[in-house]
């Protein structure tokens, strides 16, 4: 089985039981883009819906995500705030959870989201006690609702990485990047608390994801020289 290669690779500190509390301290980010016969152009990189400069703006925010935090005692052990883009006064936001009959936000933060072809677009994330939204800030444009009820499970990596995938087997999964995943999981569990399908958080230094129907990747985290290199392969399906 032979896989295309997309590579981030995020320098910093492992977490561990003595230095979970240190800062990250160096972020290389490589994301090699596919090119008509099959291969890859890195001169194309991190070129996002056309516009190198705002791929250029994601990844920086992408760097601001993996290299820059500092995990905090209180994101540990669970300390949730909410809404951290004010959703009551944004009319765009309000009127699409209105127009839905969701009324309670439970969470609400701008998150980096990984496309099929491996491009990372800022989108806002929602969770209500019934869904899960993405939104385009740029365009103001709704992009996906997922059901709480449609999601299986949240994966994360062992380290101090902030990916997390969203796996919803009727649909399609979702990998994003958010400095807040342990508050994440925590409200998607909290929401589903007592279900008949609860969502299962799972941590695993590798695992599959359902990038589009037809498309399925492969998340692998490592510790090299120091720091934590995250690998995205597309595997081809025969």
């Amino acid at each position: 089985m032979g896989f295309s290669l997309i590579s981030v690779c995020v320098f910093g500190a492992p977490i561990s039981a003595m230095d979970r509390f240190k800062n990250m301290r160096k972020l290389q980010v490589e994301v090699e883009e596919e090119n008509g016969d099959g291969g890859y152009n890195g001169e194309k990189a991190l070129e996002a819906q056309n516009e190198e400069a705002e791929a250029k703006e994601v990844a920086e925010e992408l760097g601001q995500f993996t290299a820059l935090k500092v995990r905090r005692r209180a994101a540990l052990f669970g300390e949730c705030k909410g809404d951290y883009v004010g959703v009551p006064s944004d009319p765009f936001l309000h009127r699409i959870l209105t127009k839905q009959g969701d009324i309670t936000v439970l969470f609400a933060d701008k998150v980096v989201k990984f496309t099929g072809s491996g491009k990372m677009k800022k989108h806002i994330l929602l969770i209500t006690d019934f869904a899960i939204y993405l939104v385009d800030p740029d365009a103001d444009v709704l992009k996906r609702r997922i059901a709480l009820a449609a999601v299986e499970k949240i994966c994360l990596s062992k380290f101090d990485d902030n990916f997390f995938a969203l796996i919803v087997p009727t649909e399609y999964d979702c990998l994003m990047a958010s400095t807040r995943k342990t508050e994440i999981a925590n409200v998607l569990m909290e929401a589903t608390k007592g279900a008949s399908e609860e969502i299962e958080v799972v941590f695993s230094n590798r695992f599959e994801y359902n990038a589009a129907d037809d498309m399925v990747k492969e998340v692998e985290f490592e510790e090299v020289n120091g720091g934590i290199k995250t690998r995205i392969t597309k595997k081809e399906i025969q």
